[in-house]
């Protein structure tokens, strides 16, 4: 499993912490620090949609013009993401062939729950 966030975002720390305290072993990538392949955000892309890759409750999605926000389409949305990791909902978790992205602990149990 492998888990894609940014460190000091809140949802990653309660994110990493259940899987700490359920024994789940995992991968942790900073996309902040670590980067973000193109590839990957493709393939999230493809799995998930990238609606529900942007986060458009977050302070990145709030700063950007009205203009974009309201006129952003698949390609401005995955270059934007390229650009500004932080406009992803975090975490992103690769387990297997499943893309999740988000963190409920309550999916999780059902879904990573041992």
């Amino acid at each position: 499993m492998k888990v894609f966030g940014i460190r000091d975002c809140d949802t990653v720390k309660k994110a990493r912490k259940w899987l700490d305290e359920n024994g789940i072993d995992y991968q942790f990538h900073d996309f902040k620090k670590d980067g973000l392949s193109a590839d990957t955000l493709v393939q999230w892309e493809a799995a998930v949609g990238w609606e529900s890759l942007v986060n458009r409750r977050g302070t990145t999605w709030r700063k950007l013009p009205e203009q974009v926000r309201d006129n952003i389409v698949s390609q401005t949305a995955h270059d934007l993401m390229l650009e500004n990791p932080s406009l992803i909902k975090r975490p992103v978790v690769e387990s297997g062939s499943d893309i999740t992205v988000g963190f409920s602990a309550d999916q999780w149990a059902g879904q990573f729950g041992q």
